[in-house]
């Protein structure tokens, strides 16, 4: 199967999805996995998101955040102000960029870096407030 990675190194996971795919082999982005005997039974798999327990992934070094550890949290400028809650992460190459959604719908877009987030922690993120303004 031909991966679409996120990671620098998948070889280091044993299994995916809960123990339902077993990776016997992978080179670049093509990983072969015990269950799936032909090219069929791989195309059945298109698009499948491939998972792998929290306890499994490498720890975090300073400053260093998973994406999914930035969804859902809330979002408050640095003047106090609530934002709304973070709904997504991209990165278009030159870094990640939250995306932010305001309690009335309205979505808007942040660099996560220093100046723009000076600071985050498990329970919310904080945005200068020279980025968000309408």
């Amino acid at each position: 199967m031909k991966l679409k990675l996120f990671a620098d190194d998948i070889a280091a996971f044993d299994t995916f999805n809960d123990g339902a795919l077993t990776l016997r082999t992978v080179r670049g982005n093509i990983a072969r996995f015990a269950e799936i005997s032909d090219r069929t039974a791989a195309e059945a798999l298109r698009g499948t998101e491939l998972t792998v327990p929290r306890a499994s992934l490498p720890p975090l070094a300073e400053g260093e955040y998973y994406h999914a550890d930035l969804l859902g949290l809330s979002a408050i400028s640095d003047a106090g102000d609530t934002l709304g809650e973070v709904v997504a992460v991209e990165n278009f190459g030159a870094g990640d960029v939250i995306e932010i959604e305001r309690p009335g719908g309205k979505r808007f877009m942040v660099p996560m870096s220093p100046q723009a987030v000076p600071e985050w922690n498990t329970d919310r993120i904080v945005v200068a407030a020279a980025f968000a303004a309408d």
